[in-house]
């Protein structure tokens, strides 16, 4: 296999709000059908306060997870949301102010993934960034206009890490930047 592609016909199915194709293509001469959803990309931020020994979580209603067998719907996830047109630091500064009120100072992006390549382009950039409580400049919650109702927690790495083990956190991203803080030791 040389990854030798070629679309050979696109069909928009659904495109609501994002947009769902379905995408007859050929790789290696082989005729495939694949249904693709593209909603943008996104960026998720773990906060951490090293003085402190805390990172700020949120928790939300997901549908989604809610349809799949989660009784409540409710997430606990790290901070996260779609770029909207935005760069990726711009987009998680954005993001971070609305979901959890907080005006951070600096961020680092630690790497980017495909979030689930086999059906979505969506590409996550991970970043990570120190808050303090100076930085707080609202409440945070959401955007009322976007029906968000976000519940923001500050709890130490070592309960997150509990809360991951025990199944409470469930969110993928969420994992991924909680055992990213671990292996590079967040902390010390």
């Amino acid at each position: 296999m040389t990854g030798n592609v070629e679309i050979k016909k696109e069909e928009i199915l659904s495109d609501e709000k994002y947009t769902l194709k379905k995408i007859t293509f050929e790789l290696d001469g082989e005729k495939q059908v694949r249904q693709v959803y593209d909603r943008g990309n996104g960026a998720t931020i773990l906060l951490y306060n090293k003085r402190k020994k805390t990172i700020i979580l949120t928790r939300q209603f997901r549908l989604p997870s809610y349809l799949n067998g989660n009784k409540t719907g409710m997430l606990i996830e790290t901070c996260a949301g779609f770029l909207d047109g935005d760069d990726p630091e711009s987009g998680i500064r954005r993001e971070t102010e609305e979901e959890t009120g907080y005006r951070l100072k600096e961020v680092k992006k630690v790497f980017e993934a495909y979030s689930s390549p086999g059906g979505l382009t969506e590409i996550i950039y991970f970043f990570i960034a120190p808050y303090d409580d100076d930085q707080k400049v609202n409440e945070g919650g959401g955007l009322e206009e976007e029906h968000e109702n976000i519940q923001i927690l500050e709890i130490s790495l070592d309960n997150a890490l509990a809360m991951l083990e025990s199944g409470e956190i469930r969110d993928a991203k969420t994992i991924v930047l909680l055992l990213y803080a671990k292996a590079n030791q967040l902390f010390n």
